[in-house]
């Protein structure tokens, strides 16, 4: 449009000397009062016209200006957002990778406490395994131990019984 409105202002600007060069040549061949009077109205028309035109342009490239000033601030501010969403999601991943190393550090504490836990509960095994066999060598111990108690509770009894019968017989 600005484009536009410059090429009618210079064509008009153009149209305008042309006339007004046709008035000076016309006014030398003694030009006719009426055909003076019309290039003067058809002159100030045109002149008139170029004002306008002039004005239209002045008006349209103020608002280019205004539409571009709009357009560069909207720019900066959207770039400026997106500045500071890059911002933002920069310290979201330090933060998330600052967590991901703390996790990573437990799991391997943890890692290496379970694998303590399963040396000791390896141990325990072991352990509880001897104790096992060593309770049934008790326990088979014990058995033969009751067993033994059991006979010679038997025998003692029996001697007990074999003293009562020799005692009163030899006291006789």
């Amino acid at each position: 449009q600005l484009l536009e409105a410059k090429a009618s202002l210079s064509l008009a600007q153009t149209q305008h000397a042309l006339q007004l060069q046709q008035a000076k040549a016309q006014m030398n061949n003694m030009v006719p009062k009426k055909q003076f009077e019309q290039l003067q109205t058809s002159l100030r028309e045109e002149q008139r016209r170029a004002q306008q035109l002039q004005e239209n342009l002045h008006w349209q490239t103020e608002q280019a200006r205004r539409q571009l000033v709009r357009t560069q601030e909207e720019h900066e501010r959207l770039l400026q957002a997106a500045v500071d969403q890059a911002e933002g999601l920069e310290r979201d991943l330090r933060s998330a990778e600052a967590v991901l190393a703390d996790r990573a550090a437990h799991l391997k504490d943890t890692q290496a406490q379970l694998s303590r836990n399963k040396l000791l509960i390896e141990d325990l095994c072991k352990e509880n395994r001897e104790f096992a066999m060593a309770l049934q060598a008790a326990e088979l111990k014990q058995k033969s131990t009751e067993e033994k108690n059991q006979v010679l509770e038997e025998q003692a009894l029996a001697l007990k019984q074999l003293i009562g019968k020799i005692t009163p017989a030899s006291l006789s």
